[in-house]
């Protein structure tokens, strides 16, 4: 029997690197071996134990790329040796969203590493439709195409034109992936948040301005970027009330707000400000296959560089460690990768 190895979350701080036998693909999967996968925040919240969703033993990750081992004949062209990744929402075909066409939004979602095993081991087994060709991307780069999405998905949710002012409150990945995204559209994007490090790789990769909202104003900064109009988008990646609430504040009348952070805490807040502006509130969770598609085609054809967001590589010697980085997290590391295998490219 082959084996793998695996990492699982036995409990809260508690990571194991087990051995498990290689998965048998079923009818209509691909065996894959993962090169790469990203740690995500919903990781980190699964080690931490404040993921509500998450069960346990938990194996995580959701974000990565991986190599082809077997493929049954498929209509995507799909060969053994090419490197993908996938879309990890697996959704139930059959509620009112998933009849309407928006899986993405299924009442029943489960995504891996979450409520069903993830990526964190060297092989795993895939429907064929959910896989994804990386077009030659370099596998590092792909194993972050999940989170590109997350932050592309959002920004496609709402109306916005070439040189509108774009507000995101939020420096984190998926913030600098919402930026990105809106960036593509043509828009003017400018950056929001506590840590100094993460506002200027903001700047690095393209935001017009940047504002650190714990030693400046930011009602001042938007006053002076939009000449007291408001921005026409902002876009929120914190999921925290105080930064909602500076979404309304900054928001232009007649402008749109895209969330996009997963809050834990609830929000109060006059309703009546939304009327008054006549704001669009737009949700977004999780991607699309077109998402999906879009964001490997930007990255292919060279239209984005995600290198500066990647910090630091971890090993599956090393995993805990990384877990703990990011737990203690300054803003210092971005995107913190795990290796899982390497391609057998790589090894020629």
């Amino acid at each position: 029997m082959e084996i793998l190895k695996t990492v699982i979350i036995q409990e809260p701080f508690h990571v194991e690197v087990a051995d498990r036998p290689i998965p048998t693909p079923g009818q209509g999967e691909a065996l894959l071996r993962v090169l790469y996968c990203g740690f995500c925040g919903s990781d980190v919240a699964s080690y931490t134990g404040n993921q509500p969703f998450t069960s346990y033993p938990r194996i995580p990750g959701h974000e990565f790329s991986a190599q082809i081992v077997t493929v049954p004949e498929n209509a995507q062209g799909l060969k053994t040796g090419d490197i993908v990744t996938g879309n990890p929402y697996f959704n139930c075909g059959t509620c009112y969203a998933c009849r309407r066409g928006y899986v993405n939004c299924c009442m029943e979602n489960q995504t891996m590493g979450v409520q069903r095993d993830g990526t964190f081991q060297e092989y795993i087994t895939m429907p064929v439709e959910r896989i994804y060709h990386g077009q030659g991307l370099d596998p590092r780069i792909l194993a972050l195409a999940e989170p590109f999405c997350i932050g592309y998905h959002g920004v496609q949710r709402c109306p916005m034109r070439p040189g509108d002012k774009v507000l995101v409150v939020g420096g984190g990945p998926i913030g600098i992936f919402a930026m990105l995204s809106a960036k593509a559209r043509g828009a003017e994007v400018y950056v929001c948040d506590v840590l100094d490090g993460r506002l200027a790789l903001a700047q690095t990769m393209g935001a017009y301005g940047v504002c650190n909202t714990r030693t400046g104003s930011l009602a001042v900064f938007g006053t002076e970027v939009t000449g007291g109009n408001g921005f026409d988008v902002c876009i929120e990646a914190c999921g925290l009330p105080e930064t909602f609430l500076a979404c309304i504040d900054q928001a232009a009348f007649a402008g749109n707000l895209v969330l996009i952070g997963n809050g834990k805490r609830e929000t109060t807040f006059l309703h009546s400000l939304l009327l008054k502006k006549e704001l669009a509130v737009f949700g977004s969770r999780n991607a699309l296959q077109s998402d999906f598609e879009t964001v490997i085609g930007l990255l292919a054809q060279g239209a984005v560089d995600l290198r500066p967001l990647i910090s630091r590589d971890y090993t599956m010697d090393t995993v805990q460690e990384g877990f703990e980085t990011l737990c203690h997290n300054d803003g210092t590391v971005m995107k913190a990768l795990l290796r899982v295998t390497q391609s057998t490219t790589e090894r020629e």
